[in-house]
C-alpha cells in the first residue's frame, strides 16, 4: 500500500484551521491570545477545561489529560485511522496527498478509483435532484414522506430517485467523458441482454440509498421498486465491484461514526428507512445492514469505533434470528451486546410512525444485555407444560449463562427462570452446574502477599485451585475487593455455619484475621489455602470497584441458599422447625431485594 509523503502529511497540518475543526464538536470560548477552552468532547465535565491553541495547532484536557493535534483530534472524535484522518483534513481543506515511491501500476489504480468515486458522486447527484423535482418521482416523494421521514434528513442522506428512462444515466455520464467500463465498475449501468456492447442504466424507477464509505464517499446503492412484481426484486444493490463490497457497507456510517465514536456506542438496526428514522429521531448513531445477517467485515469496521452494540432489529421471527447470529459473530469480537425490545412486529421507523420518536427513544433508553434477550426468548418457546421441555430449556438456558460472573443481573436471571420453570433457585442451579470460568466474577481492589515484590511467599506457577461452592468463593472475593466492608462481614459472621467447603472456611478465617490490610500474609503451612487465597485475590484484582451493599448482597445470598437447604432437610423429616426457617428466609429474601431495588435496577 502506498504511503504519503511527509511532506503532504505537512501540508495538510499547516492548511487545517483548529477552530473550524474542533468547534465542529466543540464549542468554544475566547480567553486570551491563542487561547480558547470549551467542555471537552472525550468525559463528561460541566467546567470547560478542554484548551485549544489554534495556531499551535495543539489541543489539552487539564481534566483527562487527553491532548493532541488535528489528527489525532479527528482519530478520537470520528473513529478514524490516520490513514482515514489524514485523507479527510486533506479533503475538507484542498490538499493534494501525494504518495512516496508510487509505481505506475499504483499510480493507474489509485487514477482509476478516484475516478470512479467522482463517477458515482454525480449519479447521486442527479438522483438527489430528480427526486425533489421531477413530476415522475412524485410518488416516491409522497410514499417517503408518507413514512414520517421530513425532507430535511432524506437530503442528508442523499436519498434520490431513479427515472424510469432506460439510459438517462448512461448518457449524461459519457457526455461527461466516462467510458462503459467504468460505468460497469461503478455498478451505475449493465449491458443489453441482446447488445452486450450497448449499456443501460442499472436502477429505473427506483428510490435511490446512496452507501458511503466511512469518508462519506459514495461507494454505490440500494434502490428500491415502486412498481409492481415486474420492476423486479423489491430491493436492488449495486453489484460488487471494485468499491462496493456489501458485506462491509454499513449503511450511514459517514454520519453516525462520530457520534458513535464519542458515545462508544453504536444503534445497528435492519434497513436504509429505519437508520434514517433513527436520525431523525435523535439517534446519532445509528447505522444498517440492509436487511441482510450482520457479517465479520462489519464487526470489524464496529470494533474501531464502540465498544458498546445495541441491537435495533425488527420484532419479529426474522429479526430474532438475526440477533442470534449477531450475538455469535460478535462473541470473541470484544463488543458488548444489548437488544432493543420493540414492540411484536414492528420495525424502528413503524415506532416512530405511530407513537412518535420519543417512545423509541425511551426504548433504546431501556436496552438490556443479550443474555436477557436470550433467557427471554429460551423461555418464550419452550415447553413448560412437560419435565422434558423443561430439560430441554435448562440445556439451552445452560451455555447462555455459563459467561455471566456471578453479579445482582445473574441472580436476577436465575430467579426469573426459577419461577418460569417453577423450581427452587438451589435446584435449578444444581441442573445448570457450576459456571465455565469465563463466567468467574472480577472485581476492582487487588489487595496483595506482604513481600510479593521482592520475591516473596506467593507462587509464581499456580496450580489447580481446590473448587468450593461458586457463591462461597464469589462471596470470598467481593469481600477482598471491598476491603473495609469485607472485614466487617468477615468478623460478624458464624464461618463454619455459612460455608460448607472446609478450605472456604479457612479462607475466611485468614481473610478476616489481615482484611482491611491490602498486604496478606500467606500462611507457612498450608499450601492448598495458599492458592486458594491466591485465586481469590486475582478474581478480586481484574474488574470494578465494589460497593458495601454488595459485599452484603453476597453474604445474603449464602445465607439464603443455607435457610433453603435447611428448609428441605427439615421438610424432609416430617417439617418440624420448617415454619421457623421459612419466616427466616422470609426476611433473607426481602433484605436482598430491597439491596437490589438500591444497586441496580430490576431486569
Amino acid at each position: 500500500m502506498s504511503r504519503y509523503t511527509a511532506d503532504s502529511r505537512d501540508k495538510v497540518r499547516d492548511a487545517v484551521d483548529m477552530l473550524a475543526v474542533v468547534g465542529a464538536k466543540v464549542e468554544l470560548s475566547r480567553k486570551g491570545v491563542d487561547s480558547y477552552f470549551g467542555c471537552c468532547p472525550f468525559h463528561d465535565e460541566r467546567t470547560a477545561s478542554f484548551h485549544v491553541r489554534p495556531d499551535e495547532k495543539h489541543y489539552h484536557c487539564f481534566g483527562c489529560s487527553e491532548s493532541g493535534d488535528p489528527f489525532d483530534f479527528v482519530m478520537q472524535t470520528e473513529g478514524l485511522d490516520f490513514k482515514g484522518a489524514l485523507e479527510s483534513l486533506a479533503d475538507r481543506f484542498g490538499v493534494k496527498l501525494e504518495t512516496e515511491e508510487e509505481s505506475p501500476e499504483a499510480a493507474a489504480t489509485r487514477a482509476r478509483r478516484e475516478r470512479l468515486y467522482s463517477l458515482l458522486a454525480r449519479v447521486t447527484t442527479y438522483y438527489e435532484r430528480y427526486l425533489w423535482e421531477a413530476g415522475e418521482a412524485a410518488p416516491a416523494r409522497e410514499y417517503l414522506l408518507g413514512r414520517g421521514l421530513q425532507e430535511d434528513v432524506l437530503r442528508e442522506f442523499r436519498v434520490g430517485y431513479a427515472p424510469q428512462s432506460w439510459d438517462r444515466i448512461v448518457l449524461a455520464s459519457r457526455q461527461a467523458g466516462y467510458s462503459n467500463d467504468e460505468l460497469l465498475a461503478a455498478g451505475v449501468a449493465q449491458p443489453k441482454r441482446d447488445k452486450p456492447a450497448e449499456m443501460l442504466d442499472r436502477f429505473r424507477a427506483r428510490i435511490m440509498f446512496p452507501t458511503s464509505d466511512a469518508r462519506g464517499r459514495v461507494i454505490g446503492f440500494g434502490a428500491r421498486t415502486m412498481g409492481g412484481e415486474d420492476r423486479g426484486p423489491k430491493y436492488l444493490n449495486s453489484n460488487e465491484g471494485e468499491l462496493y463490497h456489501k458485506r462491509s457497507v454499513l449503511y450511514g456510517i459517514s454520519v453516525a461514526r462520530p457520534v458513535a465514536a464519542r458515545a462508544g456506542r453504536m444503534v445497528l438496526a435492519e434497513g436504509y428507512t429505519d437508520v434514517i428514522a433513527l436520525h431523525q429521531a435523535g439517534v446519532r448513531n445509528a447505522v444498517g445492514i440492509m436487511g441482510t445477517s450482520l457479517t465479520k467485515e462489519q464487526v470489524a469496521e464496529l470494533v474501531r469505533s464502540v465498544t458498546v452494540l445495541d441491537l435495533c432489529l425488527d420484532a419479529d421471527n426474522a429479526g430474532q434470528e438475526a440477533i442470534v447470529r449477531a450475538a455469535s459473530l460478535c462473541a470473541d469480537s470484544g463488543l458488548e451486546l444489548r437488544v432493543v425490545p420493540l414492540p411484536p412486529g414492528a420495525d424502528p421507523a413503524d415506532l416512530i410512525d405511530s407513537d412518535g420518536a420519543q417512545a423509541l427513544m425511551d426504548r433504546i433508553a431501556t436496552s438490556v444485555p443479550y443474555v436477557v434477550f436470550e433467557v427471554r426468548r429460551i423461555l418464550e418457546r419452550a415447553d413448560l407444560g412437560t419435565a422434558e421441555g423443561k430439560d430441554r430449556a435448562i440445556a439451552e438456558l445452560r451455555p447462555a449463562l455459563a459467561p455471566v460472573p456471578a453479579s445482582v443481573l445473574r441472580d436476577e436471571l436465575v430467579r426469573k427462570i426459577s419461577g418460569t420453570l417453577e423450581l427452587s433457585e438451589v435446584r435449578l442451579l444444581t441442573l445448570l452446574g457450576e459456571p465455565s470460568a469465563a463466567g468467574t466474577p472480577t472485581y476492582g481492589h487487588r489487595p496483595t502477599y506482604s513481600g510479593s515484590e521482592g520475591g516473596g511467599s506467593r507462587p509464581q506457577a499456580r496450580p489447580v485451585v481446590a473448587r468450593g461452592p461458586q457463591h462461597e468463593r464469589d462471596f470470598l472475593a467481593i469481600c477482598v475487593a471491598a476491603p473495609e466492608a469485607g472485614s466487617a462481614v468477615l468478623k460478624r459472621i458464624d464461618t463454619d455455619q455459612l460455608l460448607t467447603n472446609e478450605v472456604m472456611r479457612r479462607a475466611a478465617r485468614h481473610l478476616a484475621e489481615h482484611l482491611p490490610n491490602t498486604a496478606i500474609e500467606p500462611p507457612a503451612d498450608d499450601p492448598e489455602l495458599v492458592f486458594t487465597l491466591t485465586d481469590l485475590l486475582d478474581r478480586a484484582g481484574r474488574g470494578r470497584s465494589v460497593s458495601g451493599d454488595e459485599v452484603e448482597h453476597a453474604r445474603l445470598v449464602l445465607e439464603r441458599d443455607r435457610l433453603e437447604l435447611e428448609k428441605k432437610h427439615l421438610q424432609g423429616r416430617g417439617g418440624a422447625g420448617a415454619f421457623k426457617v421459612s419466616a427466616e428466609l422470609h426476611v433473607v429474601k426481602e433484605a436482598l431485594r430491597a439491596i437490589v431495588a438500591r444497586i441496580e435496577r430490576p431486569i
